[in-house]
C-alpha cells in the first residue's frame, strides 16, 4: 500500500464528538501519567503491529503530546498519533475491535488532522495505511494515494523490516 496524502488547508474538520458524546465517549488529548496504560493497551490490542506502540511513545513526548485518546468512562478504547514516524505523519490509529463502526475511529482521526491544521501543516501524510483503511481515509477526509510510495521506498525503508 502507498503512502496517502491529506490537504488539511481545504477541510473544516467538523466535531463529530456530540454524537460520541451521547454515548459516553469522549476524545481528549493523551496525558504523559498515562503513557504506560496507553502503551499496553496498544500491545495488548494490536499485537500484529509492533512498531505502534514505539511509535505512540514518542508522541507522548513531543511538545505538545501529539497522541490523543477515546475513552468510555475510563475504559481506554482507541488511540491516534501523529508527528510519530515522521514530522507531518498522521498514525498510528487503533480502536479496540467492541468499538469499531461507532464512529471513533473517525473522531480520532478528525481530531489529530485538527490539531495538524491548527499547529500549521498544510497537508498530512496517512503513512502505509492498511488496505482495509484505504477506503475510510478517501471517504472521511478525501485522502489520495500518493504515487510510488510503498514501504521500502517511503520513511518506513529505513524500518529493519524493509531490509
Amino acid at each position: 500500500m502507498s503512502d496517502m496524502l491529506v490537504k488539511l488547508y481545504a477541510q473544516e474538520f467538523k466535531n463529530v464528538e456530540p454524537k460520541l458524546l451521547k454515548d459516553g465517549i469522549t476524545i481528549k488529548k493523551a496525558f504523559i501519567g498515562d503513557k504506560d496504560t496507553i502503551l499496553n493497551f496498544i500491545r495488548e490490542n494490536f499485537r500484529d503491529e509492533p512498531i505502534w506502540p514505539n511509535e505512540c511513545e514518542y508522541a507522548m513526548f513531543n511538545n505538545p503530546i501529539t497522541c490523543h485518546i477515546a475513552v468510555k468512562g475510563k475504559e481506554l478504547i482507541g488511540f491516534s498519533c501523529y508527528d510519530a514516524t515522521a514530522r507531518g505523519f498522521f498514525g498510528p490509529m487503533g480502536v479496540r475491535d467492541d468499538f469499531r463502526g461507532k464512529g471513533v475511529g473517525k473522531g480520532l482521526l478528525l481530531k489529530s488532522l485538527a490539531s495538524m491544521k491548527e499547529s500549521g501543516y498544510a497537508y498530512a501524510i496517512i503513512g502505509w495505511p492498511a488496505g482495509n483503511a484505504v477506503d475510510f481515509y478517501k471517504k472521511t477526509v478525501f485522502a489520495v494515494e500518493i504515487p510510488d510510495s510503498p514501504p521500502c521506498k517511503s520513511i518506513y525503508k529505513n524500518s529493519i523490516t524493509q531490509e
